[in-house]
């Protein structure tokens, strides 16, 4: 068993310093400045697919942790987000104990870390009998919890069953979005950058390998998932405390397949790359919006362009500050 400092901070090099915190500081009051040009700014339509591409950035990253860094392939995201959607949903409109504290912005933030707390666990549920699951079969076993958990929730009436669960506190903004779209991004790419994450590389390049050289691949895997899951979760909440209102269809198969694309647009493995290609997905059907019925085809047939001058997506494996996803001019020799 890997340490839980370098499972989750990195090895000794990862150590926090005053300045590293000062900067996390100052990254907080842009964020609240942003956060307040945009509401006072910006109309309400294009505020609400700012904070879309934020919720799709959390999912893209999450994900891309799954299928691009550990190397295997869940179809059930939507599974993990509809877990923490209800989840906070039901703390702060269902249940109100302790004089109403889970209606304040305080106790959103915590419904929503109960949300992802609450995701995590059915991720290590659907990772454990996933363990011996690779490509198609693992995911067919994600695409059917991701199901089971959009049926359970359409059967339940304490939240609403088919009709919804209305009322929910419209805590989420810009700011708690992005600000969560950080946390997700630093600590996953710091996970991958340490001991742990290398281990969840090399079960990606090769199981068998990896094993034979020690590597508890069980207990990576499960790793993967767990981490996944819980930003996937919070995504969730953050969803939900934006819109105001849930229902088991939002969570359906398409949405699943939309964080897929995220992962694989931008190139799986490459976080810039999610973050760009989460982008990308939330904002170009509200750009196609006025070619009117034929915006899906167009936006389909993007995607397919995309994919044909990029098959392993934007930036491959790489990231946005390196030179080498740049497609190399060939130079003429020197007579």
């Amino acid at each position: 068993m890997a340490d839980t400092h370098s499972l989750f901070f990195g090895d000794e090099d990862g150590i926090k310093t005053p300045w590293q915190i000062l900067g996390f500081a100052l990254l907080v009051l842009v964020l609240m400045g942003v956060s307040a040009l945009i509401e006072s700014n910006i109309n309400p339509y294009v505020q609400r697919i700012i904070v879309n591409c934020g919720i799709g950035i959390i999912l893209g990253l999450s994900l891309n942790l799954v299928n691009g860094c550990a190397g295997q392939f869940s179809l059930g995201h939507a599974g993990f987000m509809a877990v923490g959607a209800y989840i906070s949903a039901y703390l702060t409109t269902v249940l109100m104990p302790f004089g109403g504290f889970f209606q304040t912005e305080l106790g959103v933030g915590v419904a929503v870390v109960a949300g992802g707390l609450a995701a995590a666990l059915s991720g290590y549920i659907v990772g454990l009998p996933s363990l011996r699951l690779r490509g198609d079969y693992l995911a067919i076993v994600t695409l059917g919890f991701g199901e089971i958990i959009r049926i359970v929730f359409l059967n339940i009436s304490a939240v609403g069953g088919p009709r919804g669960l209305p009322g929910i506190p419209l805590a989420s903004n810009f700011f708690w979005v992005y600000l969560w779209a950080v946390v997700t991004f630093a600590v996953i790419y710091r996970l991958i950058h340490s001991s742990a994450g290398r281990a969840i590389l090399s079960v990606r390049e090769d199981e068998i390998s990896s094993q034979s050289m020690g590597v508890n691949v069980s207990h990576y895997k499960v790793v993967a998932f767990v981490v996944s899951a819980f930003f996937a979760g919070v995504a969730g909440g953050l969803f939900a405390h934006y819109q105001g209102f849930i229902d088991p269809n939002t969570f359906n198969f398409n949405r699943s397949v939309e964080v897929v694309i995220m992962v694989v647009i931008g190139g799986m493995g490459s976080f810039s790359g999610a973050v760009i290609g989460a982008i990308l997905v939330t904002m170009l059907p509200e750009l196609l919006r006025f070619f009117a019925e034929y915006r899906m085809v167009i936006f389909s047939a993007l995607l397919v362009l995309v994919m044909l001058l990029r098959p392993m997506g934007i930036f491959g494996r790489h990231e946005i500050w390196e030179a080498s996803w740049l497609p190399k001019l060939k130079r003429k020799p020197k007579p």
